[in-house]
């Protein structure tokens, strides 16, 4: 007689942007696991015009057949009875966008399983990626771990580290961690099933735990008296949201991109003048000045306008040099 192959362990997704994707994109094609319901938080307004619009998780789910709720909370009396009725072994949560309570964490049959943007217990929270970037780290990651009741807080189960890219944004660390942590959940999700793997407890160490709150609009507007290095990690980090800004003759403007330089042209902070006849006018025509060496912005977007490359922005706007922004 031939063994009968085990069923595809039971598997309830909770996520809700972007970076979410790939995790349920993958455990949808693994041959030991069955997506058997998908929550992700309700439709709400995007974009300019504010049109009511699905998650990218959703938009998945659907697509591939996978019944969905959308609770404003997932500790609701009738989110709580689906949950249990789908009778998932595991409960997966990648960028759901909320704590869950012990009634929900109790649901899944071997455990509920959290895959998060950062090498724990570095940047706990909700920002992690963007975190990583402000904080000049030279590595971050992916970790997989058994959710608790508290943020980011439960034990390790994999990790995973990549470089941090001299000029790495927000979207191009995300679009690098987001299929990470998919192979990282996956695997994690098999070694429990073999036995092979066990959970580890975090560091409790104060001094290697950190946290990143989520972020707001007004996060990003620009300090010019910071130094210019830290200057240029804010506007990478917060690209493309909630991007960075600052404000000219009472106007918001958004700078898009950048390059930092050592050079002192004598600017105060928030200085503006032209690079035209300096060294630093192979990086870009403008340059700001910081409260150490200078910037250098390379794309803007004046409010109400598109964005240009600062060799257009200085054609539409030439009394920008000379003025002090912020």
């Amino acid at each position: 007689m031939t063994s009968q192959p085990a069923s595809p362990a039971r598997v309830v997704f909770m996520g809700t942007p972007e970076f979410a994707v790939p995790t349920l994109r993958l455990l949808l094609e693994a041959p030991r696991f069955r997506v058997v319901g998908v929550v992700t938080q309700p439709d709400r307004p995007a974009g300019r015009g504010q049109q009511v619009q699905m998650s990218p998780v959703k938009r998945v789910a659907l697509t591939a057949g996978v019944p969905v709720i959308q609770p404003l909370k997932p500790h609701e009396p009738a989110a709580l009875e689906q949950l249990r009725a789908w009778e998932p072994d595991f409960l997966v949560v990648v960028a759901y966008g909320q704590i869950l309570r012990p009634a929900v964490l109790a649901i899944p049959r071997i455990a509920p399983i959290n895959v998060h943007a950062s090498l724990l217990p570095r940047w706990r929270g909700a920002a992690p990626i963007q975190a990583a970037i402000r904080a000049g780290d030279q590595y971050t990651g992916v970790t997989t771990m058994i959710m608790d009741e508290g943020l980011d807080t439960g034990p390790i189960l994999l990790q995973d580290s990549i470089p941090i890219d001299p000029r790495e944004t927000g979207q191009s660390l995300h679009d690098k961690l987001a299929p990470l942590g998919a192979l990282l959940l996956v695997h994690s999700l098999e070694w429990l099933l073999n036995g092979s793997i066990a959970p580890h407890p975090q560091p409790d160490n104060p001094a290697l735990i950190s946290y990143a709150p989520p972020l707001k609009k007004e996060d990003g507007i620009i300090d010019w008296q910071a130094s210019a290095v830290v200057i240029d990690r804010h506007v990478r980090a917060f690209d493309p949201w909630p991007g960075t800004f600052t404000t000219w003759n009472g106007r918001r403007l958004k700078i898009l991109a950048g390059v930092p330089a050592t050079a002192n042209p004598g600017l105060t902070p928030g200085q503006v003048a032209e690079t035209r006849g300096t060294a630093l006018a192979e990086l870009a025509p403008l340059v700001i000045g910081t409260g150490e060496g200078v910037f250098l912005p390379t794309r803007l977007q004046l409010e109400g306008r598109q964005p240009l490359d600062a060799a257009a922005f200085l054609r539409g706007a030439p009394d920008f040099p000379g003025s002090i922004l912020g």
